[in-house]
């Protein structure tokens, strides 16, 4: 693990984005902003479950700092491609960051996307996850 005792406490912010790409089986199923599945909501279950990931990533990955996140917002929504666009941004006052906090919480949401929906099809692919912004600390950074 990083020490971080020497570093500034700064609110810190990061967004990750994955993309998720339906075949046309599943998208067919997309009614009143969400796919419903046996399962239930898909978009809503993944939103759950993508918060649930991003507060336990430093259980999930070793020598991830355990933090106390002061918020994390998942959105989802279909690009011009009629991709599944997942984001999540997380943010904490602290000395540590908060980029793998939301690379986690996206993932699993994209990851949750895809378990709901497997019965309708398997050609589901999940096509890109990757940080899209930082703040705080040291560096800003932005793909934007």
């Amino acid at each position: 693990m990083v020490g971080v005792s020497e570093k500034q406490i700064t609110r810190r912010s990061a967004t990750a984005r994955s993309i998720v790409v339906l075949p046309q089986a599943v998208l067919e199923q997309f009614h009143d902003g969400d796919i419903n599945t046996k399962k239930g909501s898909v978009f809503q279950t993944a939103i759950i479950a993508g918060i649930m990931a991003a507060k336990k990533t430093g259980e999930l990955i070793p020598l991830c700092h355990p933090l106390g996140l002061e918020n994390c917002q998942i959105t989802i929504e279909f690009n011009q491609e009629q991709e599944v666009v997942i984001d999540c941004t997380a943010t904490i006052t602290a000395k540590t960051g908060v980029e793998m906090e939301a690379l986690t919480g996206v993932s699993i949401a994209a990851l949750t996307v895809y378990d709901m929906c497997k019965a309708m099809s398997h050609d589901i692919v999940i096509k890109e996850t990757r940080l899209i912004e930082k703040t705080g600390g040291k560096h800003d950074f932005s793909r934007k």
